[in-house]
Parts: structure tokens; C-alpha cells; sequence
């Protein structure tokens, strides 16, 4: 059999692949609000406290939207392959993401005009003891988003940080019966030495009651400004936990969970006061144009959470909506 006579009952290697995608859309026409791909993992570099950048791995949503009502459908791989050659093992910039975004329109010229990235990955960073010379690795989940409608462009950063929260009342409740306990202990014994006292707040019966305290985590998203250039996240964390006081730790020995628990004491909280404090140190971020803030305290006297949202109240910006962005 000749060569001319195979390609006669095979598909020769010439032959051009049908693209299912330019033939005629035969069902229900109509456009849609969004098409494209989700858990794409993709390695991407972030830039840390040091000046450099780490790699971490990143679960990727990327899409655009469909105008064209006769259209079967988009080019996921352009999608893909943008994220590969622009994304991929690259740093993660505004920048990065701007020209990312503006690819996925520029491939579907005719079909999209906005489109939606989003990059989902953890954050480590190295966060020294509260006082011994230790040091470990925390991790802080983070989201960012980068948006392209009707030729504006925008960034968003979601992150969580843990931290404790002791409750004043419950506090105030402890120091009650530890002043009960004084006053059995020494109410009838006059005028009682400094030492007796001493010794006494060393006793378990010096400290009778302990404040109720839990692990919390504030879950804070901010639309970034125009004129950033790198993505802030290791100063917004840094601003985050420093309005609380009282972060989660690493590396712990006894002078440092000491200092935690001295910490725990001087910053008691509600829900409302946390919220209120990251409202504050929030509203002084010159890197940030809008900011939605939840904490949550996971009650260890209760079986549910206590829970404050605030936001930053501009105009067209973020809406007090009650849902658990991290976690929807």
C-alpha cells in the first residue's frame, strides 16, 4: 500500500485536528457570568519579611467571562498556559497578576471582557519567642484575588492569623474568688506579713479560678491600593497581630509561655474588642483602600463561637456579609 493510499483510510498526520469549539452552537444560546478552572496547583514565589521570596504551592482558580451567546465555549488552555508562562514559579506582584489577567481577555478577544484569578497557598514565616532566643515556622492561610472588569483592575488579600483571647468577665469572675480565698485565708489574722501573702499566691489556693481563654483567629480581607507594588502580606500579619498582642506561638519555653500568659492577662478581650482594635489598626494601613475584618472566638465555655464583623464603611466597598470567606 502506497503512503497516498493510507492516508486515503487514515487520518494523515497533516490532517488539521477538529476544533469542536468554532463549530456552530446548536443548544440553548445565552452568555454566562463566569466559565473556566479551579484546583489548578501551580508553584509561584512570595515575597517574605527578608526582601526575598519563598515557593510555595498555589491552588489556582482562573476565568473570564462569556459575552458571545452563540459561542460553545472559551480556550481553557490559553488560561492555563498563561498561568504557566506568566505565573508559574514566578513572583507573586500586583504587576504579576495584572499581566496574567490581562492575557486571559486579550486570548478571548470577542468572547470575554473581565476576568477573575485567584491564587489560594499558604504563607510560612519564621516568628522568634516571646523572650528565649527559640524560633519556628507559623503558617497563615492566604488568598489573593485579582480582578479585571470593565478595564479596572483590582487586587484583593484575604489572610488568617490565629491568636489568643481570654475573656474579661470570666477574668472578672476568677479575681472574685481569688479575693474570697484571701479573706478566709487571712481575714481574721490582722495585720498578715508580705512573706504569709507570698507564699500564699504561690499555693493552688492562692490562685483558685482561672480566666476562660481560646484559640481565635481574625480573618481580614483588603482591597489594596493602585500604587502598591508588591503585595503586603507579612506587614498586614505584622499590623494584625500586633493590635491583638497576644499571636499564637512556635518554639515555647517555660519564660516565654510565662510572657504569653502576662500577655493574655493585660489584653482581655470580647469578640467586639478585638474587632474593634483591628478596625483601628486597619484604618492607619496607607496600603489599603477597604478592609472587611471577622473574629472569631472559639469559646472553650461554650460549644459555639462568638463572632464580630466590622468593615471600613467606603462607599461601593465591602458589605457586612456574616459568611466565613476562608472556609465558604
Amino acid at each position: 500500500m502506497s503512503v497516498s493510499q493510507a492516508c486515503q483510510q487514515l487520518p494523515c498526520a497533516t490532517t488539521a485536528l477538529p476544533d469542536i469549539a468554532k463549530q456552530p452552537h446548536a443548544g440553548p444560546k445565552g452568555s454566562l457570568n463566569w466559565v473556566g478552572m479551579s484546583q489548578i496547583e501551580l508553584p509561584i514565589l512570595v515575597p517574605n519579611s527578608t526582601g526575598g521570596s519563598i515557593q510555595t504551592l498555589a491552588s489556582v482558580q482562573a476565568y473570564v467571562n462569556l459575552i458571545d451567546p452563540n459561542s460553545k465555549g472559551i480556550h481553557m488552555s490559553r488560561l492555563y498556559l498563561a498561568l504557566e508562562n506568566m505565573l508559574g514559579m514566578h513572583e507573586l506582584t500586583p504587576e504579576t497578576l495584572r499581566t496574567v489577567i490581562n492575557q486571559f481577555v486579550q486570548s478571548h478577544e470577542g468572547l470575554s471582557n473581565a476576568a477573575y484569578l485567584e491564587c489560594r497557598f499558604n504563607y510560612f514565616e519564621k516568628r522568634k519567642a516571646l523572650l528565649s532566643d527559640n524560633a519556628g515556622w507559623k503558617n497563615y492561610p492566604v488568598r489573593v484575588i485579582a480582578q479585571l472588569r470593565e478595564g479596572h483592575f483590582e487586587t484583593e488579600v484575604q489572610v488568617e492569623v490565629p491568636y489568643s483571647s481570654t475573656c474579661p468577665c470570666s477574668a472578672a469572675l476568677a479575681r472574685q474568688l481569688i479575693q474570697e480565698g484571701f479573706r478566709d485565708a487571712f481575714g481574721s489574722a490582722g495585720q498578715v506579713s508580705a512573706d504569709s501573702v507570698l507564699d500564699w499566691l504561690g499555693t493552688t489556693q492562692g490562685i483558685s479560678a482561672t480566666p476562660h481563654s481560646q484559640r481565635s483567629v481574625a480573618q481580614v480581607k483588603v482591597k489594596l491600593s493602585e500604587k502598591i507594588r508588591q503585595l503586603p502580606l507579612m506587614s498586614i500579619i505584622d499590623r494584625i497581630e500586633n493590635a491583638l498582642q497576644t499571636p499564637v506561638q512556635t518554639a515555647v519555653k517555660r519564660e516565654d509561655e510565662q510572657e504569653f500568659a502576662r500577655l493574655n492577662a493585660a489584653n482581655l478581650m470580647f469578640c467586639e474588642d478585638a474587632a474593634r482594635r483591628l478596625k483601628l489598626a486597619m484604618s492607619e494601613d496607607i496600603s489599603v483602600r477597604d478592609f472587611w475584618i471577622r473574629v472569631n472566638h472559639m469559646e472553650s465555655l461554650h460549644a459555639h463561637d462568638a463572632v464580630a464583623i466590622v468593615v471600613k464603611g467606603v462607599e461601593g466597598g465591602y458589605r457586612d456579609d456574616p459568611r466565613d470567606y476562608m472556609r465558604a
